[in-house]
């Protein structure tokens, strides 16, 4: 059935489905026998799915990854899809509009998006505002902040701080996003010395509150093995909690989109299978090099229940799905929540 629904929507501007369906989850999630119905057939409710993960308890592995709920408008909606968390944002201090449009494309001959959609989003106040008034308690959340735009790198850390502050009350984790490709000069915080001090400037904030909450990293995955090892060893000397592995691609490698296409469509990082393989890749690399001690929330290219499984067999605790979700609809988390309850109980 999805895929018959999934064609009919391909069909149209991919960042205009993108609302439409929001709505049309909003509107399931507001009638009480529809939403039933629908939560019967994608929810899969297991005790044995709670992971613990950083002094957390999910109420199963399987999370939405940051930018499908940039302002925190959909969290009740989207837990009758089965996550057991939803990280919000990208969220910066002030509202900004991001790139301009179009700035979101289907590869689907790749499973694949393309997206430059430059950290749009409502701004922290908005976030907090649409975060008090969630009603479903029980799924985690996760708050994926930024810096707008037009803060310079030199003042970045501020921008971070200020989303940390304000939201710090309405998360359960944070994710610093310093890997998106489609702010300018953004990923440069990846670079040792500037990345090193944004993060233990946040985790001195983090420490003087009387309960700090977990802070973890998303990283890219055209890192190089330097930078990789280099990150490691950041984790270790700001003691953050740990680190999402990977955001998008700025690589055109390997594509069976034409790459005259693909050209059309202009700059932006590619996420879905075109990095299942690297993904996978970093997170055992990471697991292996730290000899395990290093938390990881895999995302990046998984489509089905083996893609998660193969991750967490990699090292990595928790996964994250955002193109998958939309090429395979909510069946795949029910999917790989089956497939997980099936390894737990033979």
């Amino acid at each position: 059935m999805y895929k018959l629904i999934r064609s009919i929507l391909f069909l149209f501007d991919a960042e205009k489905v993108h609302y439409l369906v929001m709505r049309l989850l909003r509107f399931i999630h507001s009638f009480g026998l529809l939403r039933t119905f629908f939560r019967s057939i994608y929810v899969e409710s297991n005790s044995k799915l709670q992971t613990e993960f950083l002094g957390l308890k999910f109420p199963n592995p399987v999370g939405l990854a940051a930018g499908f709920d940039k302002n925190a408008q959909n969290i009740d909606a989207l837990a009758d899809c089965g996550f057991g968390f939803i990280e919000i944002g990208t969220v910066t201090p002030k509202a900004q509009p991001g790139n301009d449009k179009p700035r979101l494309f289907r590869l689907k001959a790749d499973e694949a998006i393309l997206n430059r959609m430059g950290f749009n989003n409502e701004g922290m106040e908005a976030a907090v505002k649409a975060l008090k008034k969630r009603k479903n308690k029980h799924i985690l959340i996760g708050g994926n902040i930024g810096k707008n735009k037009w803060t310079p790198n030199e003042e970045a850390t501020s921008d971070y701080l200020q989303c940390f502050e304000a939201l710090f009350d309405f998360v359960d984790y944070f994710v610093v996003n310093v890997s998106s490709p489609n702010t300018p000069n953004l990923r440069a915080l990846q670079e040792k010395e500037p990345l090193q001090a944004l993060l233990q400037t946040l985790q001195n904030a983090n420490k003087a509150k009387s309960k700090p909450k977990p802070i973890l990293l998303k990283i890219a995955p055209d890192l190089s093995e330097t930078q990789i090892d280099e990150i490691i060893e950041i984790v270790g000397l700001t003691n953050i909690s740990g680190l999402i592995v990977a955001n998008t691609t700025i690589s055109r490698a390997q594509l069976k989109t034409p790459a005259v296409q693909v050209e059309k469509m202009g700059a932006g990082g590619i996420s879905g299978k075109p990095i299942t393989v690297r993904s996978t890749e970093m997170i055992r690399y990471i697991h292996q090099q730290s000899s395990g001690q290093i938390p990881m929330i895999a995302v990046g290219g998984i489509h089905s229940a083996q893609d998660a499984i193969d991750k967490l067999e990699a090292g990595a605790q928790l996964v994250q799905l955002y193109t998958g979700f939309i090429y395979e609809g909510p069946a795949l988390v029910r999917s790989i929540n089956k497939a997980l309850l099936k390894r737990v109980q033979p």
